[in-house]
């Protein structure tokens, strides 16, 4: 029988756990475990290990990509072909359009009619366990028999989940996972199935524009094969007797990508963006864009593929032999994730497999204490391991374990405004809130944003300058001047050095006509929206950072324009549910009046709606305190320790609450505290004199 038809051959290029004679393998290890599926303590671990797996990916959906997907997605349908023309932004509609996910929003849109929210979420579990277990087959079959390999299945899913939200790389998931499933059984001897990899890459065309990524693996493997019959001779066993039928595996996959309603352009789509995208600054502000910090080795998992599995590749590589297809595949993608963040989610992907397979087989190798040997104890142990490692994400605020849709980036007051007093015209709008008023405006032309969520659709004049006029007073005069918009929805949090609010503040030709949380909606006080701007421009309530502040100076000194900015933040307040910031600031200026407890009752409206809400516990402290309650203001001042950076006074205030409370040990520590963050502060400095002074006498 040839080498191919034997069950259980290794083929070219990886390595089998059963030791081969090699002259670069320095002793012999012990082959890892084997627990069967069907024993009792592996199914219940696992069952454990996948319950995780599902937790990773059930936490509220907070990116407003989605409403984009769903958009589209149901256009597709309504007009009975897929779109080749740019239909979604006002100022380039008509340009030629590259929608590589159109297959993934046609289907989501069809989920999203079913089961709307509770569709969505079906469609993350599903994709993410067709996915995982497709991964959990691939390391089964490579050699990962032990306990030690669930906790993986835990750690990649952890460094996946950031990528679950409704986006095509959920579907890419699928195949990517598939056609590792297919290519490493085929290599460790299983049934060849390599004629499903066409398919595979059609339907990735026609998904997302990462398609090039399934060639790369079919490459790797194609050429680590390659490479393996080069450095054996021809009797010896393990090779791949057909290695080239890989290469036109390949090519057949790139032959039938081509098979989508935009043709070539769709495939040079990542490669233009590699060439020419990338560099330009609106792209480089897109967070998944950017380089992977060092300190994301803290995020759960993420320290498993980048750290972890390069040792274990060369911890197996000296013991074993080196896998060339686990090198390269680390070589390549490691790589990839290190240059851009979205990547993170394919490495995850990729690497568990390798990783479950190298980890079962480090820790088979190692002796361990005699009363871990009963299966159900190891059991215990991994799925403990499991449970530790993933608690702390599930668990974590608005982004523990939940279902819904978490509305505080979705401008929907904002949009509700616009249609009941009719803005409409040229708009200007933050790229990343397109998205939604496409889903509410959509094929309405006088609606329809100027930036989606796909910066590539602007043109390119229009890229360089939404970024300008983003960062700078002047950039926004420039684009306003070449555009002569009619209105502006913006988001309202400034982020990455965004001074847009803050420019149409200044700007005396335009209004603010509403405000909440989430998005601020300005109009030209003179031209076909005159007349909103006269019954709804806010005389002193402004949006953006530096006014506000302004706001506040001046409100110091001028009680008749504090009463007037109460007014108009209670109706910011009472516009729509969002209305965290509107109470936050209301409660400052009311502070000002000693209108204690009303202040106070604003900021605990503020933080029922926003917890995170910046400087709300220290705030609630020094009311307390003011108000004679010290025991009240030590838990909200500790927890305004927590807000980094901790704001000035902090440290003071929690020294006044225990030296009121007989705690003068706990109050010098607070004061000295205040004097290490800021050694100027003279009340600290005057309150521990006078504690000493106190202790002397």
């Amino acid at each position: 029988m040839s080498p191919r038809g034997r069950p259980g051959v290794h083929r070219g290029g990886g390595s089998r756990d059963a030791p081969r004679k090699d002259s670069r393998i320095r002793r012999p290890t012990p082959a890892p475990e084997t627990i069967a599926l069907s024993n009792p303590a592996m199914s219940t671990a696992l069952l454990v290990a996948f319950a995780g797996v599902v937790a990773s990916v059930t936490y509220a959906l907070f990116e407003t990509d989605v409403w984009q997907h769903l958009l589209v997605g149901k256009a597709i349908w309504r007009l009975g072909h897929v779109p080749t023309t740019q239909l979604w932004a006002w100022a380039s509609h008509g340009d030629p359009e590259v929608n590589s996910a159109w297959l993934f929003r046609a289907l989501i849109f069809q989920v999203w009619s079913l089961g709307e929210v509770w569709g969505l979420f079906a469609w993350r579990w599903a994709t993410t366990l067709v996915a995982f277990s497709a991964l959990w087959a691939t390391a089964r079959a490579m050699g990962a028999r032990g306990f030690a390999a669930l906790i993986v299945l835990v750690a990649c899913a952890l460094v996946y989940r950031p990528r679950s939200q409704i986006r095509p790389e959920t579907l890419v998931a699928v195949l990517l996972t598939l056609e590792i499933w297919i290519l490493e059984t085929r290599r460790h001897g299983g049934r060849d199935r390599t004629a499903w990899l066409p398919p595979i890459g059609l339907v990735w065309a026609n998904t997302h524009l990462s398609w090039f990524l399934g060639m790369v693996l079919v490459g790797i493997h194609w050429l680590a094969a390659m490479l393996a019959a080069r450095r054996r001779k021809p009797g010896d066993g393990g090779l791949d007797p057909h290695p080239n039928r890989l290469l036109l595996v390949g090519l057949a996959m790139l032959a039938v990508s081509f098979l989508n309603p935009f043709g070539w352009r769709a495939l040079w789509q990542p490669f233009d963006f590699a060439l020419h995208w990338s560099g330009e600054p609106m792209f480089r502000g897109i967070g998944e864009l950017q380089r992977l910090p060092l300190y994301g080795l803290r995020w759960s998992g993420v320290a498993f593929v980048v750290v972890l599995w390069p040792l274990l590749v060369v911890w197996r590589g000296v013991r074993r032999g080196w896998d060339l297809v686990e090198v390269l595949v680390c070589l390549v993608f490691i790589p990839l994730a290190w240059s851009s963040v979205r990547f993170l989610g394919y490495l995850s992907l990729v690497a568990l497999p390798y990783l479950a397979r190298d980890l079962d087989a480090w820790v088979s190798a190692r002796r361990w204490p005699a009363w871990s040997a009963p299966p159900w104890r190891r059991a215990a142990l991994a799925g403990a391991a499991c449970v530790a490692l993933g608690l702390p994400e599930w668990t974590s605020g608005p982004t523990g374990i939940g279902v819904g849709l978490d509305t505080r980036y979705v401008p929907e007051r904002a949009c509700d405004f616009m249609a009941a007093h009719g803005v409409r015209g040229r708009g200007f709008n933050h790229f990343h809130v397109g998205g939604y008023m496409l889903w509410r405006f959509w094929p309405e032309r006088e609606r329809l944003p100027f930036a989606t969520i796909h910066p590539e659709a602007l043109r390119h004049e229009d890229r360089l300058a939404y970024e300008l006029a983003r960062t700078d007073l002047a950039g926004w005069t420039a684009l306003d001047r070449r555009h002569r918009f009619d209105y502006a929805l913006l988001y309202r949090r400034q982020f990455g050095g965004d001074r847009l609010l803050d420019a149409l503040d200044a700007d005396t030709a335009w209004a603010l006509v509403f405000l909440d949380d989430v998005g601020a909606v300005y109009v030209r006080r003179k031209g076909p929206l005159a007349a909103i701007a006269d019954s709804f421009a806010y005389i002193t309530a402004p949006g953006g950072r530096s006014a506000i502040g302004a706001l506040g100076r001046a409100c110091e000194r001028d009680t008749a324009l504090r009463a007037v900015a109460i007014a108009e933040l209670e109706r910011q307040a009472n516009g729509s549910p969002h209305n965290a910031m509107a109470n936050s600031v209301r409660a400052t200026l009311l502070l000002m009046s000693g209108r204690l407890g009303e202040a106070e009752a604003r900021l605990r409206e503020a933080l029922a709606v926003d917890p995170d809400l910046p400087r709300v516990h220290e705030r609630l402290g020094m009311i307390a305190l003011a108000d004679g309650r010290p025991r009240d203001a030590v838990p909200e001042l500790e927890r305004a320790l927590d807000e980094r950076p901790v704001p000035p006074g902090v440290h003071f205030g929690l020294g006044r609450a225990w030296q009121r409370l007989g705690e003068p040990a706990k109050a010098r520590a607070q004061y000295r505290a205040e004097l290490a963050q800021d050694g100027g502060y003279p009340m600290a400095l005057d309150s521990l004199r006078a504690l000493q002074s106190s202790v002397d006498h």
